[in-house]
């Protein structure tokens, strides 16, 4: 036999045998050795990707391997994996898990949406929505300060605007308390990538939180945000008062009159939180708040604005250096029906 073949075949024998230990890992991955392993509760959101559930069923140990996993499916397509709360098991067989995936849940959840803005009591009104959850225990569990935030000073129990705005799923077993819980943590974890830690401004974590619950619930265009957490920065920086509705309607409970309108008696409510009576921030958040609003608080634009008025139909305000300005924008915005 000449070298030149010798190496061909040497070669070709390598091949093999590679060939053969990945097929042979392949199905190692498929179908693991031994007895499967210990529970594990899993939850698929709906709308779930093919790539999204393998990531998750990776990240909780189910499988070894997302990138083997999503191979596996596309040999062996499915007509679909259903959304909902699995118990699987470690080292499952890929078969026994797509099965169990395709059969549906074993438990079904209720689809919670929070919109930004909402304050405490809304969002224990949209709780005490769900089946068998009751708005008064969630609200009860929400001051009672056994849940708590990391962003929540000592002396506050209440956990108003320490509960992020998003859409969670709640299954049956969930209780008012595991839901609260569920919601703090979100915020926790969204405040914490935007950077709430540091503050802003010179402004502790939970002072830079009230200015972004203002911002939210005052903005509703995006651009105008960053430029309303200024205006609040510009009037406590000369000492002038907040003078923002938002508080007015808070210090109400809540209650917004027809289209939003807040008369001049209401400027005149005796309320802590009432920034027409009362110098400085309110004593907590006043609504739930968004990262949009968040990021705007911590950067705020860069400006000399101490008023601002809705000026467009679609919420866009005019911002003004000086009263005279702010009075000229209010006539023109209120000439054209925009802001009676």
């Amino acid at each position: 036999m000449g070298r030149g073949l010798r190496v061909v075949l040497i070669a070709v024998v390598a091949f093999v045998l590679v060939a053969a230990g990945g097929v042979a890992w392949f199905q190692r991955q498929v179908n693991p050795p031994g007895a499967a392993g210990s529970p594990i509760s899993v939850t698929i959101p709906p709308g779930a990707s093919s790539s999204a559930i393998a990531a998750i069923l990776d990240d909780k140990g189910v499988i070894k391997s997302a990138r083997v996993f999503k191979l596996y499916l596309k040999l062996h397509p499915t007509n679909g994996l259903e959304a909902g709360a699995y118990t699987l098991r470690a080292r499952e067989s890929f078969g026994s898990v797509i099965d169990k995936l395709q059969s549906g849940p074993e438990t079904t959840f209720d689809r919670l949406t929070i919109p930004e803005g909402y304050t405490l009591k809304q969002i224990a009104a949209k709780v005490g929505q769900l089946p068998g959850r009751s708005a008064e225990a969630f609200l009860a569990a929400a001051v009672s300060g056994t849940i708590r935030s990391e962003f929540q000073p000592a002396n506050v129990n209440n956990l108003e605007g320490l509960i992020f705005p998003d859409t969670y799923f709640v299954e049956s077993k969930d209780t008012e308390a595991v839901i609260l819980k569920r919601m703090v943590d979100q915020f926790d974890t969204i405040a914490t990538e935007e950077g709430l830690a540091k503050g802003s401004l010179g402004h502790t974590p939970y002072e830079t939180l009230t200015i972004a619950s203002l911002v939210e619930s005052e903005g509703k265009v995006a651009k105008d945000r960053p430029k309303i957490a200024r205006v609040i920065e510009n009037r406590l920086k000369a000492g002038m008062m907040l003078q923002i509705d938002a508080t007015v309607i808070y210090a109400r409970g809540g209650v917004r009159r027809p289209g939003g309108r807040v008369l001049f008696s209401d400027l005149k409510t005796q309320s802590p939180y009432n920034t027409y009576v009362v110098k400085g921030l309110p004593p907590t958040p006043i609504s739930a708040t968004g990262r949009a609003a968040l990021r705007a608080t911590l950067n705020p634009a860069d400006g000399k604005w101490l008023y601002y008025v809705k000026f467009q139909t679609d919420g866009t305000h005019q911002f003004s250096e000086t009263l005279a300005q702010h009075n000229a924008a209010a006539a023109d915005a209120k000439r054209r029906g925009v802001n009676p």
